[in-house]
């Protein structure tokens, strides 16, 4: 087998456990695996993408702490390599001092999913705020419902993509966003810039939209914890799609070291 070449993980509930630190598992106890799956990746020249839904500022202070030059924000919204930022927004872009978020938002498209789904889903706050692409929200939607009343009301070209359970008993966070944005999208497009191939990559993550990651890389490895929220995920893992025994940072520093030495 080549080289790994990089590694695509996802913060929120893959890499981050309890209250989203690196240093605490899903049940809040102690553990540094995260870290070590960090440290194997920088030890064998392997590069570290962070994916995740969170704004840009967030993830830029991330990546600093985990010693990572490109990064990936708000599900796939743009790619950042050092200096450089790719919008993967189209047809919304940024423009003259107006964001992407602001365009959505006029477009009346937020509004009308509050509307139809009042109840079931509302703004994911306070993390819905200071964003540039999409809207975050929360509760517990059908997206194929959801893309259906967009596209009736004119607004076919966005989509509401399901990023995961969240913290909260029986809710999940979603962003509307352009229809072309995702993770899996954004990779792609990473991993062209850099010239890597598939088989030179992996991704880790706890969702849905991570999944869309798995098109783009040779393995994705779900981490366990997934398919304890999400028990219907385990019918839809594409053949490339592995499952580690472990969740959380320990599930990524499984598939860091178990890609590594099956490499040697």
């Amino acid at each position: 087998m080549p080289r790994l070449k990089a590694l695509y993980v996802d913060l929120d509930n893959t890499l981050l456990g309890k209250n989203a630190s690196i240093l605490h598992d899903g049940d809040g106890r102690l553990s540094n695996l995260g870290v070590r799956a960090i440290e194997a990746c920088h030890r064998a020249d392997v590069e570290v993408v962070i994916m995740s839904g969170r704004r840009r500022a967030q993830v830029m202070e991330d990546a600093r702490l985990l010693g990572s030059r490109s990064y990936i924000f708000e599900a796939g919204a743009a790619v950042v390599d050092g200096p450089d930022i790719e919008w993967l927004t189209a047809p919304y872009m940024p423009d003259e001092g107006v964001t992407v978020n602001e365009l959505v938002e006029r477009s009346g498209a937020p509004a009308l999913l509050l509307e139809r789904f009042a109840g079931s889903l509302e703004y994911h706050d306070p993390w819905h705020l200071n964003r540039e692409v999409s809207h975050l929200f929360r509760g517990q939607v059908d997206v194929r419902d959801a893309d259906a009343v967009l596209a009736e009301h004119g607004h076919g070209e966005l989509r509401l993509l399901d990023n995961g359970a969240i913290d909260r008993p029986g809710m999940r966070g979603y962003h509307l966003v352009p229809r072309g944005v995702s993770k899996g999208a954004a990779v792609a497009r990473h991993m062209r810039v850099r010239g890597y191939r598939p088989e030179e990559c992996i991704a880790a993550g706890d969702s849905r939209e991570d999944l869309t990651a798995a098109a783009a890389v040779g393995t994705f490895w779900l981490v366990a914890n997934a398919l304890d929220r999400d028990p219907l995920l385990a019918g839809d893992l594409p053949r490339n799609a592995r499952v580690a025994e472990a969740g959380h940072g320990a599930g990524v520093y499984e598939a860091v070291v178990t890609e590594l030495s099956e490499r040697r």
